[in-house]
């Protein structure tokens, strides 16, 4: 499907894009092709394909949620300036 000039710029004008006349030429190729891509997707048949609610239903294997690391908060708040219950302390900048 051909995309003329004076598409391309409604579409800029709706998106609130500025698209240069230099470039008009080229954008309306591009969304030729891509609305040509669309129109290969909509001619597949897809009779009997049942939807899917996510492509990795079926075959994501997550890991173990296994602790890996030591636990070194007592190390970490060593190294901070300031700290009071486990909680770092820092200077106020909002008033």
């Amino acid at each position: 499907m051909a995309v003329d000039a004076q598409t391309v710029e409604k579409l800029a004008e709706l998106a609130r894009i500025a698209i240069s006349e230099e470039t008009i030429d080229e954008v309306s190729t591009r969304l030729g092709d891509v609305l040509q891509l669309v129109d290969q997707l909509q001619a597949v048949n897809t009779d009997g394909v049942e939807p899917m609610a996510h492509p990795l239903d079926e075959v994501q294997v997550l890991r173990k949620d296994e602790v890996t690391e030591p636990n070194r908060r007592e190390e970490f708040l060593a190294l901070a300036p300031q700290t009071e219950a486990g909680l770092y302390l820092v200077p106020k900048v909002i008033d």
